[in-house]
């Protein structure tokens, strides 16, 4: 049912006999997967990741209830659903319906269910940070101000004690940095330092630090030419949205950069699913928002399809709302006036069907069913239709924790990123650069302490009059050596070094 140029939805019109498809060539135009809970969005989202692996498309999802872990294993005659999947195929006309299992890499931040996934504090830059420590204006310029010497002295922002270290000093040379680079107050870095406790309490800590992702490791086909299906563990992540959607947007804004143009491209480089999209936008500052309107506009050119998965159309905002052509509307319950607003707002971004009221069809469909919009020939929305969603060819449902180990231990990237490497970095550098410092000032006051002793002792030899070796000698400013002593030793260790460079959120950014 699928060929080199389309992906296989399901049946629509009135028998649910004609097929619908997505054309490959318009996948990096974007989508929206939406509904209620409970309707099929996480069975469409399976079938849509199978269909595009199939394709040698490679595709990254987030598993939030466990349940796309079964990606990794064929589905079974043995299973208590496969009399309803066979019917289903049959009702749609999908006969070439069998069951397969396909090339799945597990993640996880906490690296308990998968592969551990990393990148560096310079690497997601100081907007996407300031976001996820949920930061004032004020904290956010503060730790602009960070970044900005970071990158003056030379020094690498890979983990958490390196910004640590660095915001101790900050603290400690707040009114010698303020004449440069404006106002540094010291309650903002100590409630930035608060933030970062916080953070690290949530597990957060582990995210930060070397070996840090690289995007090909993604990006990636198997042997048999299937695209690579990445699927991150985040269950336990949902219990932090604040991170689960700062770790999600810094990954686009990671395809953003470092992908290179490719046109239009017959079929895309890479899709991105974006589940539980509502995260993302909820309390965003509008600067961020904008960012990511500009990213979706763009990253297309790049080869990148983004889908946003959530319940309700109005939770993603209109203007990036507008560039998702394709479209799966499961159901939605209008209970509510602000429901019935929705509901009636979503119907009228499909192009109308005559055969049906769309807003009374979200309403009825059922369970596995959606009103489905794809872009046809020249970009075009097409008419909207009533779909029966196609069964699943991988298990529907779980794997258990043995079957995701086996996964995990066989994957082509086994062992790469199980431990972390604390290398030489900002921590460090300022401790080194403290400790030399401070050698120094010793060492010239040991001299300082000699030649007033010689001159007393020549004093009396002489019968001249000394120096009084007792009175407080010529008082000097501290260095910024003797200032780190006292401070950057006291922070804690563990972790990394790489490049710091930004992600275009954070590097669009270093300026503010």
């Amino acid at each position: 049912m699928a060929d080199d140029e389309t992906i296989f939805l399901g049946g629509g019109g009135p028998d649910y006999a004609t097929p619908q498809t997505l054309k490959l060539k318009y996948a990096n135009r974007h989508g929206l997967i939406a509904g209620a809970t409970g309707t099929g969005k996480t069975v469409t989202l399976q079938i849509m990741a199978e269909s595009f692996s199939a394709a040698g498309v490679p595709v990254f999802l987030s598993d939030v209830k466990g349940d796309l872990s079964g990606l990794a294993t064929a589905g079974s005659p043995a299973d208590k659903l496969h009399d309803a999947l066979q019917s289903r195929a049959r009702t749609i006309g999908f006969s070439d319906y069998g069951y397969d299992g396909f090339p799945v890499v597990f993640w996880d931040m906490f690296g308990e269910k998968g592969h551990p996934v990393r990148t560096t504090i310079s690497e997601m830059g100081p907007l996407l940070l300031s976001r996820l420590l949920d930061l004032t204006e004020a904290q956010e310029g503060v730790l602009n101000i960070a970044f900005r010497i970071a990158d003056e002295q030379g020094l690498p922002l890979l983990d958490l004690k390196d910004l640590r270290a660095l915001l101790i000093w900050l603290g400690e040379n707040a009114k010698a940095v303020s004449l440069e680079y404006g106002n540094v107050a010291t309650a903002s870095v100590g409630a930035i330092q608060r933030r970062l406790i916080v953070l690290e309490n949530q597990g957060g800590e582990g995210f930060f630090g070397e070996p840090a992702l690289t995007l090909e490791d993604m990006i990636a086909v198997s042997a048999g030419g299937q695209g690579r299906i990445n699927v991150l563990a985040a269950d336990r992540l949902m219990q932090s949205p604040r991170l689960y959607a700062t770790f999600l947007l810094w990954l686009l804004s990671e395809l953003f950069e470092q992908l290179p143009e490719v046109g239009d491209p017959d079929k895309p480089k890479f899709v991105f699913f974006f589940d539980e999209a509502h995260l993302l936008f909820d309390d965003a500052p509008k600067a961020l928002v904008d960012k990511v309107e500009q990213v979706a506009r763009l990253i297309r050119s790049k080869g990148v399809g983004v889908f946003f998965v959530t319940q309700n159309p109005d939770d993603v905002p209109g203007d990036i709302l507008g560039q998702l052509g394709n479209r799966v509307q499961h159901a939605l319950r209008a209970f509510t006036p602000r429901d019935q607003r929705a509901l009636k707002a979503a119907a009228e971004t499909f192009r109308p069907n005559e055969r049906f009221d769309t807003a009374e069809a979200i309403r009825e469909v059922g369970v596995g069913e959606a009103l489905v919009s794809t872009l046809q020939k020249k970009g075009v929305p097409g008419v909207v239709e009533r779909v029966l969603i196609r069964p699943p060819s991988s298990r529907l449902g779980p794997i258990d924790d043995a079957q995701r180990r086996a996964v995990v231990a066989a994957s082509p990237i086994a062992g790469l990123y199980d431990s972390a490497v604390d290398a030489h970095s900002a921590f460090e550098m300022l401790k080194a650069r403290a400790e030399e410092a401070a050698a120094e000032a010793e060492a010239a006051e040991k001299a300082e302490k000699a030649e007033e002793e010689r001159e007393f002792k020549a004093a009396r030899r002489y019968g001249g009059e000394s120096r009084d070796a007792s009175r407080p000698r010529a008082s000097r400013t501290d260095t910024i050596g003797e200032t780190l002593v006292k401070s950057v030793i006291k922070t804690a260790s563990t972790q990394s070094g790489r490049k710091f460079i930004r992600g275009v959120l954070g590097g669009l950014f270093r300026g503010r």
